[in-house]
């Protein structure tokens, strides 16, 4: 199966919290992404480089309402990760669950989402957004 991975950003982010939330989303799916990573690599002095991700990872960006749209949209199949501002302003991980679990699904704003799956259904949730510029 061909796989897909989307990474979509709140469009109105400035820089810092973006890079955050992109740094944040990748390490949460990192588990899944099994065979993802490219053999380790040697410069001419013969320094050892681990392995990168071998794979496009496209960031797009969408407003806070098509974030929660494509959250809830997104087939069994596919797998989202969401970073919210919920979890953006705790301080601390049991913070973070505390809080979260005092908050109503209705109200979570997304932060960002990755969206990783067979090739087809990600690209129909996400074909319409914009790259991030």
């Amino acid at each position: 199966m061909q796989t897909k991975l989307v990474m979509v950003l709140r469009d109105d982010l400035p820089a810092g919290l973006a890079v955050n939330a992109a740094a944040v989303l990748a390490l949460s799916l990192g588990d899944e992404l099994v065979g993802w990573l490219g053999a380790d690599g040697k410069d001419a002095d013969g320094n050892l480089h681990p392995g990168l991700n071998t794979h496009p990872v496209p960031i797009l960006t969408a407003s806070g309402g098509e974030l929660r749209e494509l959250h809830d949209a997104a087939p069994d199949e596919v797998r989202v990760v969401g970073f919210t501002e919920v979890a953006r302003k705790a301080r601390e991980y049991g913070e973070y669950l505390r809080t979260l679990e005092a908050t109503p699904a209705a109200e979570i704003d997304y932060v960002g989402l990755v969206v990783f799956g067979p090739k087809a259904p990600v690209t129909k949730l996400t074909k319409r957004l914009a790259l991030m510029r």
